[in-house]
This record gives C-alpha cells, structure tokens and sequence, in this order.
C-alpha cells in the first residue's frame, strides 16, 4: 500500500469510524480500523458486530493494499500532525506515516482475522434527504429505553410507506412520533418496518446530522445500511449497517386520545421555564404539578421539597375546556417540548390520570405523549 491524503480528511475519516470501536478484551480485533486502498479511493472500516460503518474518500493511491490498525494509537498520532499530505505505506505488516517532520512507525495486523463489512442483498430501496431524516429522528430518538425484557423498547420503530414515513419511540412513561411527508413518493413494492436500534440511531444523527445531500437506505429482512452520498465526488461517502431488533413494536396508535377534554396553548420558552424553575425544588420524585384553570386562561405551578421549600408560579395561556390538577416528572416534560419546533406548545389532557399529549401548534406530524404520575 502507498497513499497520500490530507491531515484533515484522514483525521474526519477515523473519527467518523472510531466512535463504534469497543474497548472489548474477548475480541481485541474489534478495537482496530480496516484501511483499505483501491483504485483512486481510501476506505475506513469499524465494526463491534452489530453496527458497521465504512468511510471512503477519493485520494491519491500509488499502490493498492488493505491493513489494519490500532485506532486509538493512530487518531491520537494523527491529530498532532500538521494540516498537510500524510504519505502511508507498509511494508511486513509495519504502516509507516510520514509528514513534514515526522515520521512514524506503528505495528498493524492480520487484516484477514477482521470482520467482513456485511453487504446488503435485498434490492428494494428508497432515498431521502439526509438532513431531514436526521431532524426528524432526533426529535423521538431519545425516548426509547434499554430493556433485556423487552428489547422492542431499545431502539426506534421506523414505517415506510409510500409517501411518508413514520418514526417513533416509547419507554411505557412516554412516547414521541414523528411522521415525514414526501415530496415525491416511495416507489416501494410494499411497505417496509423494523426497529433500529438507538446506538445506530443516535450515530446516524451524530455522524449525518450536519450533512447536505441524499441518504440511501436498503432494505434486508435482519439489516438495513444507510448510504450517504452528495453530488460532490472529492466528498467522503458513509455507509452505516446495523443489524435490526427482532421484535414487536407495541400498537402505541390504541393509546393516543382522540379526543381532549382541556386544551392549553402556552408560549414555548416560557412553559420551559416555569418547569426548569419548579423542578429546583420537586425533590427526589421529579414531580412537578399543573393545576389548568380555564376561566381564568393560567397555569399554576407547584412543587415541594421538605428538605429544601417549594415553589409555585403561574403563566397566561390560551385554555379551553375542563379544569385540572395533574402532575408530571419535570424530565419527561422538558424533553418532549424541547423537541417541539414551534414558538407556542399545545398540551392536551383528558383528566389528571390519563396521557398528555403536547404537539407544535403549527406541524401536525410530530406528537409527544406523557404519562402523569399519580398526585399526592
């Protein structure tokens, strides 16, 4: 092998791949990177055997060669480097890396007792603007759970239909969906669901979310691979596979009220601040209580610490309907209206113990359901 590229493209190269390098003992094979050099393009590959991701770029090769190397001993080493060409060549198992200055050696091994990156046999594929996906998957990602009794809960179910998609996730306390329309339809023979689970949707998110341009997903009965591309060719192309939980995703569509008996409509970063402030003294509960009067359009807050005092405020909405007492942990509320993208919330409630539902007030296409806790 023989290659040269840039400092800076083979620095975000191995940060965009080391991320899901374990730390592992049994499979200390697990904790290097593949670098492989074909034709004019580089490619990084990581796997710990149930997410893979593979990072290529066009650069300058000489001569064709795989490898692989330590990951954490060559990031560290190349992040010192100066912003320059890197030469890399090897010779019996030994890269060197040669820049300005410097000139290195480091020890790699048998590229052949490295996993296979898994490639994707299903034909059947759809494509999507990346940045969008991106947004509308952290709106819900956070929400799921980690759960060896159910593993349906540790990830986020995803639906594909013709013209939208459909993304959600749940812990049984609370629940976020968000809903895609497109543009131009999925030409899908037929409608394709799995659960992702959330270590791949949140590396999605981290390594996709600040990029422009077309995610391709394909579709395999225990796989999915994610391949981001722009029209730019000196530009890298990511591919991320992961395998899918095997499950059933609970019919959470039974558990979302149709109707609402009280309907308030609150200014967003004030409601915030009136439950960051209530949750100061809301003690080892996290219980925050919402008394809604409609006649006189406010929002009262309560919440009591015996250790440290307690606190009470209120804030001006728009309300109609019924009034209620209901309480809620300050954590799920925060989160499921940070998530919302509009100035003012709607908070819909049918009684102090049944499920809150907040929505933005103008984009019908995503939805947060909390459970209450039961007042004392």
């Amino acid at each position: 092998m023989k290659i040269t590229i840039l400092q800076e493209k083979l620095k975000e190269g191995i940060q965009t791949v080391e991320k899901i390098c374990p730390k592992s003992l049994s499979l200390p094979i697990l904790n290097n990177i593949l670098l492989k050099a074909e034709k004019n393009f580089i490619t990084l590959e990581a796997t710990d055997l149930e997410l893979g991701i593979q990072w290529s770029i066009l650069t300058k090769v000489e001569e064709e060669g795989i490898l692989i190397f330590p990951s954490k001993i060559l990031s560290n080493f190349i992040n010192f480097l100066p912003g320059k060409n890197i030469n890399i060549f090897d010779k019996n198992q030994i890269l060197f890396i040669e820049c300005e200055n410097y000139k290195t050696k480091i020890k790699c091994f048998n590229y052949e007792d490295f996993p296979v990156f898994p490639k994707i046999t299903e034909n059947e594929n759809i494509t999507i603007n990346v940045k969008d996906f991106c947004e509308g998957l952290s709106q819900i990602v956070n929400f799921s759970i980690v759960s060896n009794i159910k593993p349906e809960l540790s990830g986020v179910y995803f639906s594909f239909k013709k013209d939208y998609v459909v993304m959600a996730a749940t812990d049984t306390f609370r629940l976020g969906e968000k809903r895609m329309f497109l543009k131009t339809p999925f030409s899908l023979t037929r409608d394709y669901n799995f659960i992702l689970p959330s270590k791949t949707s949140k590396e999605l998110i981290n390594i996709l979310g600040d990029k422009e341009g077309i995610l391709k997903i394909y579709f395999n009965p225990n796989q999915v691979l994610f391949e981001y591309s722009n029209e730019d060719i000196i530009q890298p192309k990511i591919k991320i596979i992961s395998r899918l939980i095997d499950g059933e995703f609970p019919n959470y569509q039974e558990i979302i009220p149709k109707k609402y008996k009280t309907q308030i409509i609150a200014p967003k970063n004030e409601f915030l601040n009136q439950i960051k402030i209530a949750s100061i003294f809301s003690g080892k509960t996290n219980e925050v209580k919402l008394k809604i009067l409609p006649k006189e359009n406010k929002i009262e807050f309560f919440s009591q610490d015996p250790e440290v005092g307690e606190n009470q405020s209120f804030l001006v909405a728009k309300i109609k309907g019924e009034a209620v007492d209901i309480a809620f942990n300050y954590k799920f509320l925060l989160e499921g209206i940070i998530n919302v993208k509009s100035q003012d919330i709607v908070l819909e409630l049918n009684g102090e113990d049944q499920a809150g539902v907040i929505k933005p007030t103008n984009d019908s296409n995503y939805l947060y359901l909390v459970m209450p806790i039961k007042i004392s």
